[in-house]
This record gives structure tokens, C-alpha cells and sequence, in this order.
């Protein structure tokens, strides 16, 4: 027998679906428009973010000192010279040694220019002198014609780095007023805002906070496992600056991608001019390990235990992230991920119906009601 379909449920699954869609519509141009805004303003936006994570990193020693009676004001203030102090010796960590080896390291550079050189003129490439000296004129001459591309990109990155500059001096300002008025914030918040929403942002709000302070403290884990790693196979490859560059490996692990890949070539370089291109090759070894290791394993499973997201979640998200916003995205991603994560969970507990009571199945007069 034929089955005939329904024109009346048709219609109604259709106006469904159409409703649905324009719903998902709506949000979805909400939500361009608020990205929008935000491209807009991220001169001021970029340096609130970087202010909320170095925040979560360093509330809790001033939330120690306010407990033993510290003021906020001095709280905050010996927290923030603290951090810059640890700054400034975590550069004078990496920096001096760097320095007081300058020599030998420039040594071992000529070296392995004149070593490479000489393995470039034997077999089995066999280019000669007046090969390898016409290609530096060639490269030469290549440089002066683009002498226009070079200012501009100078000039570009002069610029990047003034940013940077003003971006770090707001954010610790910005930081010192969150670690000095932040407990503030939500009561000033709920008073701001009408009827539920007095409840809701605040209370989103704080989870949010927390999600954040997860975040960092993960990245840190995560950026200690890569630095003792690696600087063990420094350490047995006997590669010098051993301290300097585990420092540097740690530090570089808050910035995604490009960090790794810093640290990792200066470690590479240092063991190519002073151990040779054998252990260099060997540090090259150790980092894409150890770097696998870090972005497929140890990162996913911390941060999931953190943050309360599956590792697959959060490796969609930073291939996301890098894929539309580059190296801020991915920075970015995790945090956003768990900040999203946050929102759902609380919309959930707050439009799911509350757990049902078992109902009373017996009679008046105590008879059982038949079932």
C-alpha cells in the first residue's frame, strides 16, 4: 500500500524549518556584527585580553595578601612590581648569557658559514667559488632593487613594535586596576543591569573568570613540560646556554605556534655553530618531538581536564583559530572555545526542566491506586 504523505504536517515542518532558519539567521548576523565591532575597537580590546589573562596569572598573590589584610591598593602594586621584576629577570636570564657568549657564538657562526661553504664546493653539489660569489652578488644586487619593499617593511615593523610596546604598558596598567578593584566589578555589574540579567551576566561573568584562570594556569603546565623536556636533551646533547634556552621555551610557550618556533630555532642555531651539525640536527630531533608530543597530546589532555573540553574540541578550535585570525586566533581559540562552553552550560541549566519528583501512586486511605 502506497503511503501517502501528509500535506498538513508538510506545511507545519516546513514553517518549522523556515522559522528555525531565520532564527539561526538572526544570530548569525548578531554575531558578524558584534566580530565586526571588535575589529573595530581592538586597539582597546587587544590590551583588555592581554590584561585579563596576565590577571588570572597574578591574582592569586594578591588574593593571598588581601586575605592576610594587605589593602587592595598596596596588594595590587607590590603584585604588579613583582610581575615586572620577573619579567625583567626572565630577559636578564635569557640575555646575559646570550651576551657573555656573544663571542664564541659569532666564532662558531663564521665557522659554520666556512664549513658550509666547503661542503657546498665538494661532492656532490661541487659549486665553486665563483658560483657561490655569483649568487652573493646576485642576491646583492636583488636587496638594492628592492631597497623601497625593505623601508616599508622596516618601517612596518617599527610600527608592529611601537604597538606592541603600548599595548604591554596598557595591559599592565590595566592589571593593576583588575587586581586592585576586580572583586568590585561583579556588584557594580549586577546593580548596572535590569530584572535576570542582574543574575545571569554576573554569574556567567565569574564562571567565565574562572575558565580564564584555568586556561593560563594549563598553558603554564603545558609550557614547564616543554621547557624541562627540552632542556634535558640540550642538557644530554651537551648544547651550552642549556638555562637560558629552557627559559626561552617556556616563556614562548604562551604564544602559539610562532613561539615553538622561535625557541626552537634559536636552540637549533646555538647547537649548530658551537657542538656541530650533527647535534643540531639532533636538537632539531628533540623540539619536533617533543613539539608533537605538546600540541597532539600533553596540551590537549591538560587543558581538557582544565577547561572541561574533549582534546578534539580544542584542536578544532586552534586549527580554527589560526585558520581565521592567524596567530592571535590560536592564541585566542582555547580560551573562546571555553568561554562558549561556559555559556552553554549555564543557558542549559537554566532552560532544562527541573528533575521530576517521584509521584505518589497511593490512593486515599491508604489503598495502592492500581497501576
Amino acid at each position: 500500500m502506497a503511503v501517502i504523505l501528509s500535506s498538513t504536517k508538510s506545511r507545519a515542518a516546513l514553517r518549522a524549518s523556515a522559522r528555525v532558519s531565520g532564527e539561526l539567521l538572526l544570530v548569525l548576523v548578531m554575531t558578524a556584527v558584534a566580530v565586526w565591532l571588535l575589529g573595530h575597537m581592538w586597539s582597546v580590546v587587544w590590551p583588555l585580553i592581554v590584561g585579563l589573562l596576565l590577571t588570572t596569572l597574578t591574582w592569586p598573590t594578591a588574593r593571598y595578601l588581601r586575605r592576610h589584610g594587605w589593602p587592595p591598593a598596596l596588594a595590587a602594586s607590590v603584585v604588579t612590581v613583582l610581575f615586572l621584576l620577573v619579567a625583567v629577570g626572565v630577559v636578564a636570564l635569557i640575555a646575559v648569557p646570550v651576551a657573555s657568549q656573544s663571542g664564541e657564538l659569532t666564532d662558531g657562526v663564521v665557522e659554520g658559514i666556512q664549513k658550509l661553504r666547503e661542503w657546498a664546493s665538494g661532492p656532490p653539489l661541487n659549486i665553486g667559488d665563483d658560483q657561490i660569489t655569483g649568487a652573493f652578488d646576485s642576491a646583492t644586487s636583488r636587496i638594492q632593487d628592492s631597497v623601497g619593499s625593505m623601508v616599508t617593511t622596516v618601517v612596518t615593523g617599527v610600527s608592529t613594535v611601537v604597538n606592541g610596546v603600548v599595548t604591554a604598558v596598557l595591559a599592565i596598567f590595566l592589571m593593576f586596576f583588575m587586581l586592585k578593584d576586580g572583586p568590585r566589578f561583579l556588584p557594580w555589574l549586577a546593580r548596572q543591569l535590569p530584572g535576570r540579567f542582574a543574575t545571569d551576566v554576573p554569574a556567567v561573568a565569574a564562571r567565565s573568570w574562572e575558565t580564564l584562570g584555568e586556561f593560563v594556569r594549563s598553558q603554564a603546565y603545558v609550557g614547564l613540560l616543554d621547557a624541562v623536556l627540552i632542556g634535558l636533551g640540550l642538557w644530554i646533547v651537551g648544547v651550552p646556554l642549556v638555562l637560558p634556552l629552557a627559559v626561552l621555551t617556556f616563556v614562548s610557550a604562551f604564544v602559539p605556534i610562532v613561539g615553538a618556533l622561535f625557541a626552537g630555532f634559536v636552540a637549533v642555531l646555538i647547537a649548530l655553530v658551537s657542538n656541530g651539525l650533527t647535534d643540531a640536527l639532533i636538537v632539531l630531533a628533540i623540539i619536533i618531538v617533543v613539539q608533537q608530543l605538546e600540541g597532539n597530546v600533553f596540551q590537549p589532555m591538560i587543558q581538557s581536564r582544565g577547561l572541561g573540553l574533549h582534546a578534539a574540541v580544542i584542536l578544532l578550535a586552534v586549527t580554527l583559530g589560526g585558520s581565521l585570525a592567524g596567530i592571535v586566533g590560536s592564541l585566542l581559540a582555547v580560551p573562546v572555545a571555553a568561554l562558549v562552553a561556559v555559556v552553554w552550560n549555564y543557558l542549559r541549566e537554566q532552560l532544562s526542566e527541573p528533575p521530576q519528583k517521584p509521584e505518589d501512586h497511593a490512593a486515599p486511605g491508604g489503598a495502592v491506586s492500581p497501576s
